[in-house]
């Protein structure tokens, strides 16, 4: 269960490798590649897909990384009311309820996204523009099903305030 748990976190650690990976490879195209390509006049080296590459990374990562800040309680909060340990908890369920509900949004529309896009390619790497906008899918189901998480099974605060 722990294994199935620490999936997300995995994927986020991958996303952000393949990203800083994909970021050395194009500033070495672009300020390497294209000086000696220029130099020995050979055919430059298309490196376009550098960028479609970063944006689905950065498009996944933002999307699963918010949903594992929402488990993790790594967003910030605002102590502005002095609550009851009874009126914190109601808070903290409305406000669980209402990111679940964000998230069944983000995800609803990011499949109407998908089938909207799904004939659709990139330029560079002629990849379904539909991979690209179920970043929001995934990212959208996670958000709710850990809101939920927080609704039912919270993991006990480290933070709270006396």
């Amino acid at each position: 269960m722990k294994f199935i748990a620490s999936i997300p976190k995995i994927v986020v650690s991958l996303l952000l490798t393949v990203a800083i990976v994909n970021l050395l490879i194009g500033v070495f195209l672009r300020y390497v590649m294209i000086p000696v390509t220029d130099y020995m006049n050979w055919d430059p080296i298309p490196f376009t897909w550098v960028e479609e590459v970063g944006e689905m990374m950065l498009a996944y990562l933002t999307l699963i990384g918010a949903a594992i800040g929402v488990r993790e309680r790594a967003h910030f909060t605002l102590h502005v009311l002095k609550l009851s340990p009874r009126g914190l908890l109601m808070v903290e369920r409305i406000h669980y309820a209402l990111v679940v509900v964000v998230g069944l949004l983000v995800a609803w529309f990011g499949v109407k996204l998908c089938i909207l896009n799904s004939t659709l390619t990139t330029p560079g790497l002629q990849i379904n523009l539909a991979v690209l906008y179920g970043s929001a899918v995934a990212g959208g189901v996670l958000l709710a099903v850990y809101a939920i998480s927080m609704i039912v099974a919270p993991p006990p605060r480290t933070d709270v305030l006396h």
